[in-house]
């Protein structure tokens, strides 16, 4: 069914606003140019009311949830290319199409740790796409290969590569063609935001000194399977790191006198003043040091970065390995990711103040970080505890592996290279190992599982997976708001969460079945 004049307005409804709060309010979208629509202006422009009303029945029309780190879902691998590019876009539309079940409408799929030469060829088939009755496919997130071996957590460690020549081994490994200017990425035409995303660990050599050429391509830094220290974790901030990839998972645990990238959650304004160097010389004698893979050596140039010689521990899990996160840089607003600005240099306050509830000022913003809420990767305690010292940038994800199926039962399923995953309830495994691989909790279930593990309500825990996401990655015009002009995606929920219906563009695109 559908409108006369185009116009539709769903009565009845609580919506989420950027702020976590949630209002009882009208929403009026245009479903002919699938826009979310201003209704005083709307009305008072074209002396027209919507011809359709749709009551919500008193639950929740929030904005479609993004995840902005998903392996693949029922079935399909967004890492697995064999030669045939039709079935592999036909992939794609698969999981857009089924993945709106969950509540999401945008998503940015992720490539994990591959052979070089594939690079190129995978991430120019993951442009944004979608189709008038999927989910947005928003561009792609490269999660290595420029990772620490002691923190692969399930990347191949034949694979892993250090970038000794700066950016132009970015270009090497992702082709060059990918890593261009946002304007110059995206489809013609396309009214899609761009997006991409690559995880680093910015102690490997070379990758500090490629971020300042990601940044001005538009493309987000992010840090992770890594053992930085807390004074290189600081400084690739500075440099314009942007985000954390799964805070806790694949990093070095919290230790009160080197915190690592954990730390940055709570990046003191004391420790950031340009007129403080950050040092990794230890107040006191522990009598049980850190490694040299958990200390940095202090006074390194920024184009240079810690050189370790990778010891063999197991590897262990990805999600028992913790880290912190990092604040925000403000945004022009507009829809494409190229115009995210560098981060912000300012001087702290060397003086002691007076000014009550008003915390010094910061040399660098703290970064956004990702939360994986199934209940295994991160102890309801961990996600309070993080999301108790920074909740503004808090990003609620599924690092979800391609069985991710809510039907899916429990058991042993194939993956690639000949490894298979074994899955029991939540919990996914590589076979034979305690290494995590990946999870299969859905986002809709992460934002229920957000507001009881920390207390938050649930516009508070919608908040984390829809405008947090979109302004992180620069497209919160777009995506993850009900703002005017804004993409009308959307997600009715109950109240305790669940979801009932998902929009795409205005149109209904999926409806619980009674």
């Amino acid at each position: 069914m559908t409108s006369t004049n185009g116009l539709i307005c769903f009565t009845n409804c609580l919506l989420p606003q950027e702020d976590g709060s949630i209002v009882e309010k009208d929403l009026w979208v245009d479903e002919t140019r699938g826009l979310i629509l201003d209704a005083q202006k709307t009305f008072y422009l074209r002396r027209e009311r919507p011809d359709r009303i749709i009551d919500i029945g008193g639950n929740i029309l929030s904005p479609g949830f993004l995840d902005i780190q998903i392996n693949g879902a029922y079935g399909f691998d967004f890492s697995v290319y064999e030669d045939d590019d039709e079935a592999y876009r036909q992939g794609m539309q698969m999981v857009a199409e089924r993945i709106i079940e969950t509540g999401v409408t945008s998503l940015l799929p992720t490539i994990i740790t591959q052979e070089k030469s594939k690079y190129p060829k995978l991430l120019s088939l993951l442009k944004p796409f979608s189709t008038p009755t999927s989910a947005t496919l928003l561009g792609w997130h490269a999660e290595g290969p420029f990772i620490d071996l002691t923190k692969r957590g399930a990347h191949a460690p034949a694979y892993l590569l250090p970038a000794l020549e700066g950016f132009k081994s970015f270009e090497d490994v992702y082709g060059s063609v990918n890593l261009v200017e946002t304007e110059d990425w995206m489809m013609p035409g396309s009214q899609n935001p761009a997006v991409r995303v690559i995880t680093a660990a910015p102690e490997i050599p070379g990758v500090m000194k490629a971020m300042d050429e990601l940044n001005k391509r538009g493309i987000v830094f992010s840090i992770g399977h890594s053992v930085a220290s807390t004074e290189v974790a600081a400084r690739a901030v500075q440099n314009g790191a942007r985000l954390i990839t799964h805070l806790f998972n694949a990093m070095p645990q919290l230790h009160h006198r080197d915190p690592s990238i954990i730390g940055l959650l709570g990046a003191s304004p004391y420790v950031s003043s340009p007129a403080i160097p950050i040092t990794s010389h230890l107040p006191c004698t522990l009598t049980d040091p850190l490694s040299p893979l958990e200390l940095a050596s202090a006074g390194l140039p920024n184009n240079k970065s810690i050189q370790h010689e990778p010891s063999s521990p197991p590897a262990s899990s990805e999600a028992f390995d913790i880290s912190p996160k990092r604040k925000d840089i403000p945004l022009s607003g507009t829809t494409t990711p190229s115009n995210l600005n560098p981060p912000t240099r300012k001087e702290s306050r060397l003086s002691l103040h007076l000014d009550k509830g008003q915390v010094a000022d910061m040399a660098f913003e703290r970064p956004y970080y990702g939360l994986i809420v199934d209940g295994i990767h991160c102890h309801p305690n961990s996600v309070r505890l993080a999301y108790s010292s920074f909740p503004e940038r808090c990003i609620l994800i599924t690092d979800a592996m391609k069985i991710l199926d809510p039907n899916l039962q429990d058991g042993v399923h194939e993956w690639r290279d000949g490894k298979r995953f074994f899955k029991k309830g939540e919990s996914l495994y590589i076979e034979g190992t305690t290494t995590l691989a990946g999870s299969v909790v859905t986002l809709d279930k992460c934002v229920r599982n957000f507001s009881r593990f920390t207390g938050c309500s649930l516009g508070e825990a919608i908040k984390c997976a829809t405008y947090n996401p979109a302004k992180c990655l620069g497209i919160e015009n777009k995506k993850g708001t009900l703002r005017p002009g804004a993409h009308a995606d959307l997600v009715v929920l109950d109240r305790q969460g669940i979801v009932l219906s998902t929009w795409v563009k205005g149109k209904e695109a999926w409806a619980k079945k009674n």
